[in-house]
């Protein structure tokens, strides 16, 4: 993720680059640098990051930052966690995120079980609970059954929480908080779940898709192009860990290196206050011409979810892409036979229903060669970077589906003279989207909620 601070310090003075007239108060200026500060120590994790450090990544001038991290440790938010080893002068002090300062729950309503979590503000879960649900039992029965699962955990950890995130089938309207047509349920059409929901609980509700919350926790954890420690060299996905240059922040001096070494690593450089965009550029070309995708931050990627639907989650420059009515991604919903069987959606052929006969009658690597055909076309209209799979049905034959969906887009890539676009298995495992739900709440307090 790449940080472009607004200001150059609490004042709100211009820095070149911001556009003037914007609307944005001083208030909602300090909650950003806030935001881009707190975000930082949260990926610095328990090692912690120094002061000096958080200015030169962010832009932010020394004294701004120390308004906010003196702002954050009086919160509760952030800690010192020790010191750097001296080099000559005065020991730095580095600060770390205070993980237990927030909690919030998230929930994923599939159409047969409810996977509750609890995680705290480092995305770490900290109590959860899986017990049966039926999405079609009416929506008095899910709402109590969806409160009770989040009441029992928030009192049995004793904490208190910024709010419950909730994701399922979809469509919905994730602004608004209201479900549609969910496929299967037509009944929930309409019906205010977000509101609902907060008006039992008394805290703050969001509601999104399944996949666009599992898309959200792996981009707040740094997925996509590297989400795999090591994937960098060979894939292309940056240096050394797959970052770039460590994080994606790159040279001071903003500068691009166009080499790419021929292995894939393209260094992204460029920082938040330098040229960004020629940085940007260097990294883009440079992995591109070691035959591997942008580096990291501005990595796009797609998250493909077959369980008892089939859905995608995109990711778009660390940001989930919902669109402008919030209901981008109904990828299993593409007509890919128009003779093919009926789908719970009414259209015929679809790729969620040619996927799941398939599976249903025991034909895995059809069903995977169905999936890798709906892939290809998406990377084709998006040429995005990855393609990650979850799902329980995936996560019961991971090797099938990544073999399959991987050489559907390796041929399609030598028909067309490309790179193939690399498939995995997303991290997370069966809770992806429950934890993903609970971002839901927590992504907005690091900057990095909505797309």
């Amino acid at each position: 993720m790449a940080y472009v601070n607004r200001t150059s310090g609490e004042s709100g003075a211009s820095l070149p680059g911001r556009l003037e007239g914007a609307g944005a108060n001083l208030l909602a200026l300090r909650s950003h640098n806030g935001a881009l500060v707190l975000d930082l120590l949260r990926t610095a994790g328990t090692t912690g990051i120094s002061r000096l450090e958080l200015a030169e990544r962010t832009g932010l001038t020394p004294q701004a930052v120390s308004k906010i991290t003196a702002r954050l440790r009086a919160d509760g938010l952030a800690a010192e966690a020790g010191q750097l080893a001296s080099t000559g002068g005065k020991p730095r002090t580095v600060l770390r995120l205070v993980p237990e300062a927030g909690h919030a729950v998230g929930l994923h309503l599939d159409r047969d079980e409810l996977t509750a979590v609890l995680c705290d503000l480092a995305g770490a879960v900290v109590g959860e609970r899986k017990v049966p649900l039926g999405l079609g039992a009416g929506a008095g029965a899910v709402v109590a059954g969806a409160a009770r699962e989040a009441e029992a955990l928030i009192e049995g950890a004793g904490v208190s929480v910024l709010g419950v995130g909730v994701a399922l089938p979809g469509p919905l309207d994730h602004a608004r908080g209201t479900l549609h047509r969910v496929t299967g349920f037509p009944e929930w059409d309409g019906f205010p779940l977000r509101d609902a929901l907060a008006g039992r609980l008394g805290v703050p509700v969001a509601v999104d898709k399944d996949t666009n919350a599992a898309a959200l926790g792996l981009a707040v954890g740094g997925c996509g192009p590297v989400c795999e420690p090591g994937a960098g060299r060979g894939d292309g996905f940056g240096d050394g860990d797959g970052y770039g240059y460590e994080d994606g922040y790159g040279d001071r001096d903003g500068s691009g290196d166009r080499t790419g070494r021929g292995d894939g690593t393209g260094d992204r450089t460029g920082d938040s206050y330098g040229d960004h965009d020629r940085g940007r550029a260097g990294g883009d070309e440079g992995g591109r011409s070691g035959g591997g995708v942008r580096a990291s931050g501005e990595a796009a990627f797609a998250y493909l979810h077959l369980g008892t639907g089939l859905g995608a989650g995109l990711v778009f420059g660390g940001a989930v892409h919902r669109g402008a009515r919030t209901g981008a991604g109904e990828f299993g919903h593409q007509v890919i036979q128009l003779d093919g069987p009926l789908c719970d959606c009414g259209n015929r052929g679809c790729v969620e229903a040619l996927c799941l006969a398939a599976v249903g009658r025991g034909a895995v690597d059809e069903a995977a060669r169905v999936l890798g055909a709906g892939a290809a076309n998406l990377v084709g209209l998006l040429d995005i970077d990855l393609v990650l799979l979850g799902g329980r049905t995936v996560a019961a034959h991971q090797e099938a589906f990544v073999r399959g969906v991987g050489a559907v887009l390796g041929e399609r890539a030598r028909r067309e003279g490309t790179d193939t676009v690399p498939v995995r298995v997303a991290p997370g495992g069966a809770r992806g989207v429950a934890e993903g739900a609970a971002q839901l709440l927590l992504a907005p307090l690091f900057g990095r909620g909505e797309g």
